[in-house]
């Protein structure tokens, strides 16, 4: 059987239980991915050390429990290790990648271009003849062209950032998120991206690497986040915030009246869906 064209998905990562912010995003991505006739997969992304079987298996708990659940068998980025490895294997044969020995002290002290970002790669090992006089493991960067590079987001336009010499694999030997996302999408069918707006500021470096192996171009729509009632972005802390705190048919109302739609079930906010009508500003999440 011929797999449909395109997909949609969400992407937790099991460190800590999924609070009412991360169940909004995983909403509008079903939403977004419905409204076009996409398939919608689940992805965990699990490579940190700091994240835990057990705290996957809740949030899949309760994504299902909100209706969500993803087209085709759910993914775990531990078990793709060979697939990383040889895109990094055919950069390497390409010239694209080389050893780096810096510490994030030593980048954060190094000087960089004056149109480089904050926290910009400044490009201290690109040209290095040899290993330093340390014995730390290097990470593996990507030999990038430092120039900006633009993608078109749903909600914010055109978003244009520079690419620095961007991690491909840990000094640890973790696949850095940058490279593991690009390449999972890419094997999905993945072609609709829908998260934070926090991580739009990523978007350019993974599009570029896209790009760069020769995939198709993502649609993006990077969504506002859901803040406390200080501003800062919600967290656990902050009170009664995960499901199983609010529950299942609260969630779902607080959701959608946060998108100003009248239908409690996914079913009936699908058909009130409109991106042109999303908020463009953060949600404040009030704990009961």
């Amino acid at each position: 059987m011929t797999r449909p064209p395109g997909a949609g998905r969400f992407a937790p990562s099991p460190s800590a239980d999924l609070h009412i912010g991360n169940l909004r995003t995983a909403v509008l991505a079903w939403l977004f991915a419905r409204s076009t006739e996409r398939r919608f997969l689940i992805r965990v992304e699990d490579l940190d050390d700091r994240t835990f079987a057990e705290v996957a298996t809740r949030q899949l708990a309760d994504l299902a429990a909100i209706g969500i659940t993803a087209d085709e068998p759910v993914e775990f980025q531990t078990a793709h290790a060979d697939r990383y490895d040889a895109v990094i294997d055919d950069l390497r044969h390409r010239g694209l990648v080389y050893e780096c020995y810096c510490s994030r002290k030593d980048i954060l002290a190094a000087p960089r271009a004056p149109h480089a970002p904050e926290g910009a790669y400044p490009g201290t090992c690109r040209d290095r003849l040899g290993p330093p006089d340390h014995d730390r493991p290097p990470a593996l960067r990507l030999r990038s062209d430092n120039a900006p590079f633009t993608v078109t987001d749903l909600l914010h336009g055109e978003f244009t950032g520079v690419v620095d010499d961007f991690v491909l694999r840990r000094g640890d030997g973790v696949t850095a998120y940058n490279l593991a996302v690009v390449v999972d999408d890419a094997a999905g069918g993945i072609d609709q991206v829908v998260r934070g707006d926090d991580l739009l500021s990523s978007s350019p470096r993974q599009a570029y690497l896209a790009d760069l192996l020769g995939y198709p171009p993502l649609s993006y729509a990077h969504v506002p986040l859901v803040l406390n009632t200080g501003g800062k972005r919600l967290a656990k802390r902050d009170g009664a915030v995960t499901l199983a705190e609010i529950g299942v048919e609260h969630a779902l109302a607080l959701i959608a009246d946060s998108l100003g739609y009248r239908g409690r079930t996914l079913p009936e906010m699908l058909a009130e869906f409109d991106p042109a009508g999303l908020p463009r500003s953060p949600w404040v999440y009030r704990p009961m």
